[in-house]
């Protein structure tokens, strides 16, 4: 069921050939918000996008956490499938998909109850504040779905087996975005239907993703796991807590700029929207490269290749700088259609300065977040969790306060001149930490 090409063949390949997948599938995922997005600004209006764009701070807590505590668990079974430990790789899995089913079923209910009052508290415009609540209760609903979807992609890619979650991806993507032309266009459900197509493609892809992975399991002779273990759940959470509390926390303070920008209106807020989900997009192969990283870096400490890493880490950074010139050709050149696609030739002049502004000049910043995540990997697949907390907690820090007292009083563009210095300053902090 399982191969071990990570920590056998030449690192750039195997980097390569292991983020591939998760890359491709990530883009899919991604083009199906961006879908969301452009349906919603092109056939609900402005204020839709608005409200999607409001809610996204909120929403990518609860993804942070997912993903937080998907790392956590990846990382201890990438160990014990790299030192074939195959009873407790089992065990391990099994412990981390119950620990985040009943997580994911209380943070449900915790959004249900309180999203409304976040969102008054960050200032969402008044003219869309009713569809993001409308927008995020349906959300909620589908929070389980979200975690079990992140937690069951994350345990094939500790397996070596991203080829799989990236089928899932490509299917849920194209899924939902179908669904969102249907229930938007056809039945003219409104930004309701946005969530609901969310809600069904990931629901259905979670449920047929445990079923592979059950099957996948029984293939594998050991018959001494258990269910739920918590000698398992503490390594778990060493790795896991660490970084949900990261992530967490950067997205609480990109909350706190998000409170920022929503002052300056719902015109603004759309441009500012649209562009943030470009950004997103760009960061995909960056992010896809990290995770490799601590993959490759966690298999190969499992198997004693340790010198293995330093060769690995060299070879993503090569790959990052080649996705970085690619994204800074494509925003440069074509940023202007780029946001038309999501607000349409008859946006208001204020979205489409707002959100060309972001792109052309973060254009020429995204390698600062590729070398940052690239090391980041590495520190979090060797389970070197506290400067990796530090570092991200002090580019937090800067974001946040640069765009809380000095874009009031300079303008919105101050949000993403804060971005890539605090990418930087993480970098170095992790940087000095690996070597």
């Amino acid at each position: 069921m399982t191969t071990d090409y990570l920590t056998r063949k030449n690192p750039f390949y195997a980097l390569l050939i292991f983020s591939l997948p998760m890359i491709v599938g990530n883009l899919f995922q991604q083009t199906y918000t961006m879908a969301d997005s452009a349906i919603a600004g092109r056939f609900v209006g402005e204020r839709a996008l608005a409200a999607i764009g409001a809610s996204y701070s909120l929403t990518n807590i609860f993804i942070c956490i997912a993903m937080g505590g998907a790392i956590g668990a990846s990382v201890i079974i990438s160990q014990y499938f790299g030192a074939k430990d195959l009873v407790k790789m089992k065990t391990a899995i099994y412990t981390s998909l119950l620990s985040f089913l009943i997580i994911s079923i209380l943070l449900s209910a915790v959004g249900l109850i309180f999203s409304r009052n976040i969102m008054i508290i960050l200032n969402t415009p008044i003219d869309a504040l009713d569809m993001a609540e409308e927008y995020l209760t349906i959300y909620f609903y589908g929070l389980p779905f979200l975690f079990m979807y992140n937690v069951l992609s994350s345990i094939f890619n500790a397996l070596g087996k991203s080829k799989i979650p990236l089928a899932f991806l490509i299917f849920s993507s194209l899924f939902n975005i179908i669904l969102d032309w249907i229930l938007v266009t056809t039945f003219q459900m409104g930004i309701a239907g946005l969530a609901w197509a969310t809600l069904i493609a990931q629901g259905i892809s979670a449920l047929l993703y445990f079923l592979m992975l059950s099957a996948q399991l029984k293939t594998i002779d050991s018959n001494n796991h258990i269910i739920f273990a918590r000698e398992e759940l503490l390594p778990m959470s060493k790795i896991a807590l660490p970084s949900i509390l990261q992530q967490s926390t950067v997205s609480i303070g990109m909350m706190l700029v998000q409170s920022v920008v929503n002052r300056f209106g719902s015109e603004v807020l759309a441009g500012f929207s649209a562009a943030m989900r470009v950004e997103t997009m760009c960061v995909v192969p960056m992010a896809g490269i990290g995770n490799a990283i601590s993959s490759y870096t966690a298999q190969n400490i499992g198997a004693g290749k340790k010198q293995r890493v330093i060769k690995g880490y060299h070879a993503a950074n090569g790959m990052i700088v080649i996705c970085a010139a690619i994204i800074c050709f494509m925003l440069e050149f074509f940023h202007n259609p780029i946001i038309e696609m999501f607000l349409g030739k008859t946006a208001t002049m204020s979205a489409l300065v707002t959100g060309n502004n972001y792109l052309t000049f973060m254009g020429w910043c995204f390698c600062l977040i590729g070398f940052k995540m690239a090391v980041d990997g590495l520190l979090c697949g060797a389970g070197d969790m506290k400067m990796f907390t530090l570092a991200n907690f002090v580019n937090l820090i800067i974001r946040v306060s640069l765009a809380m007292t000095l874009a009031p009083q300079f303008g919105i563009a101050v949000v993403w001149y804060a971005v890539p210095i605090g990418w930087l300053a993480n970098w170095v902090i992790s940087f000095v930490q690996y070597r």
